[in-house]
């Protein structure tokens, strides 16, 4: 039904608009007696095998939302009800910002990929987490940021405000360097700048009666002197792990006619790429962290690839757009038949 009649008519429109519209929906629907529990039971798996234990947290299943949809942690409950076995959040950014001026979100159908450049737009620290004080057991991950105006050489100011004010709201946290959207961010991807933001991260979660763990979230367009880069940064800041991939700025074999906008381009695309790069990881670090896989999951079995290569979980975006909230029970469903 979604991909026949639903998404025929989502995509005739806008897709920011159909974003906020689909958002509406989705709270309203979920205020309807009984409805949340019809949902449930059409797209929630319950089945002990599907649980993973991954950096000391318990997932009810490995397939989570990946951040950038539910940005400002709006409705991160009622989407768990999908299927979900986590949500992450963000990215958040210490103060509110408007983001990238519009259109900056496009479709690309015949490539089943989605190109953005919206620039961090959220409503702060602030207005998170007076949302996220109302969760009643959702797993949340919680994606941060530096602000627009914020120099490089002060990142790490506005990482360390977003840690310490979300920490008791989040189970894990992702450290966010890798969108092509902020200017200069991919900058901090260097060795440098990286290893000091982690180490600082760090060494703040350490003083904690509860260390969380601490994810990066990396690029698919490093070059592989700068992926062993990554491992060896990971490993001396004792970091939990890492989430490969972003999206990516190449343009490679695209035939959709949005194909030379700008921003940073995700779903089928990047199937090959991230997946590229979360078996380089896993096999040159001999699967020393766990590492979260994103990045084209239309389908079951691009699903299975990402975690033959190495990932211990996996996170839809996309392919929750393209192929509806179906796709988490299908993963799920072919995780059971093993």
């Amino acid at each position: 039904m979604y991909k026949s009649i639903i998404r025929p008519i989502l995509f005739k429109f806008d897709p920011e608009s159909v974003h906020h519209f689909t958002f509406s929906m989705i709270k309203f629907l979920h205020q309807i007696p009984g409805l949340p529990t019809l949902i449930k039971k059409k797209y929630r798996i319950e089945d002990k095998r599907l649980e993973r234990e991954v950096f000391g947290l318990k997932f009810k299943n490995p397939v989570g939302l990946a951040a950038g949809l539910d940005k400002d942690a709006k409705i991160y409950s009622e989407l768990e009800n999908f299927g979900f076995g986590f949500i992450e959040i963000g990215t958040i950014t210490p103060k509110p910002q408007d983001g990238n001026p519009k259109k900056r979100l496009f479709r690309l159908k015949e490539d089943k990929g989605i190109i953005n450049r919206m620039g961090f737009n959220n409503g702060g620290i602030e207005a998170a987490i007076d949302r996220l004080k109302k969760n009643k057991g959702t797993l949340i991950g919680g994606n941060i940021g530096k602000n627009k105006m914020t120099p490089n050489e002060e990142a790490v100011e506005d990482y360390t405000v977003c840690f310490e004010a979300l920490y008791p709201y989040v189970d894990y946290f992702v450290v966010n360097v890798s969108s092509p959207n902020t200017p200069n961010l991919r900058e901090l991807q260097d060795k440098e700048p990286l290893t000091q933001l982690l180490t600082t991260l760090q060494q703040l979660n350490l003083q904690k009666d509860k260390p969380k763990p601490i994810l990066l979230k990396i690029a698919p367009d490093l070059t592989d002197t700068q992926l062993l880069d990554i491992i060896e940064i990971v490993q001396s800041s004792h970091i939990a792990g890492v989430i490969a991939t972003n999206t990516t700025i190449s343009r490679e074999n695209l035939i959709s006619e949005n194909k030379k906008e700008t921003g940073g381009l995700s779903g089928k695309p990047l199937t090959k790429r991230s997946t590229e790069v979360i078996r380089f990881l896993s096999e040159k670090s001999n699967q020393a962290f766990p590492i979260i896989g994103v990045g084209g999951i239309h389908s079951p079995e691009d699903a299975l690839e990402k975690l033959a290569a190495g990932a211990s979980l996996i996170q839809i975006y996309t392919g929750f757009i393209y192929e509806g909230p179906e796709l988490v029970k299908k993963i799920n469903k072919a995780l059971l038949k093993g």
